[in-house]
């Protein structure tokens, strides 16, 4: 089975409240190999009031948490039964499995908020395989030399023309192998 993005709606106002409920969930139920990221979309505005600059968080999609997990019965039951949360988004009802967000869209999203697919943290190590699939770069395979978790970026070695070049690229252009 394949880990893969979904999106959970919640009540207006409450999207705070389930991620911390799915994330106390997921601990007390053991679910960590099958549920893996709760996020809310947000992004930060400045906004320049009376010559005070500010910064504001904005959520995205109001009502929404997005959430990275392995579709499964009891996965499903899980976050559907959530307080606070209303239901999938994909879904026809009646017990149907929703269907998961496009890898374009998703990574669309979490570039906004400077993050990727790939969880550098936990899933890359220098000398790891990784396809590139965004920019000037894409459909290059290269291995990971360098990672810069305080930028998201990556020094990948590819093959160009025959000879190993080394390029500069953000976490959310690559897809590992």
């Amino acid at each position: 089975m394949e880990k893969l993005w979904y999106v959970v709606n919640t009540y207006s106002g409450h999207e705070s409240k389930v991620k911390e409920k799915l994330e106390a969930r997921i601990e007390s139920m053991g679910m960590q190999d099958s549920v893996f990221r709760v996020i809310i979309p947000e992004t930060t505005e400045v906004e320049i009031k009376n010559g005070v600059r500010k910064e504001k968080v904005k959520k995205m999609f109001p009502g929404y948490v997005l959430v990275e997990m392995i579709m499964s019965d009891e996965a499903w039951l899980m976050i559907r039964n959530t307080p606070g949360v209303t239901g999938f988004i994909g879904s026809s009802g009646k017990g149907a499995k929703p269907t998961p967000l496009l890898p374009q869209e998703i990574d669309r999203i979490l570039a906004s908020m400077g993050m990727s697919r790939v969880n550098a943290e936990k899933e890359l190590n220098v000398g790891d395989q990784v396809s590139i699939i965004d920019g000037p770069f894409n459909g290059m395979v290269g291995k990971v030399e360098n990672i810069d978790l305080e930028n998201n970026r990556l020094n990948i070695v590819i093959d160009l023309f025959g000879q190993e070049t080394t390029v500069d690229v953000e976490i959310y252009q690559v897809s590992k192998m």
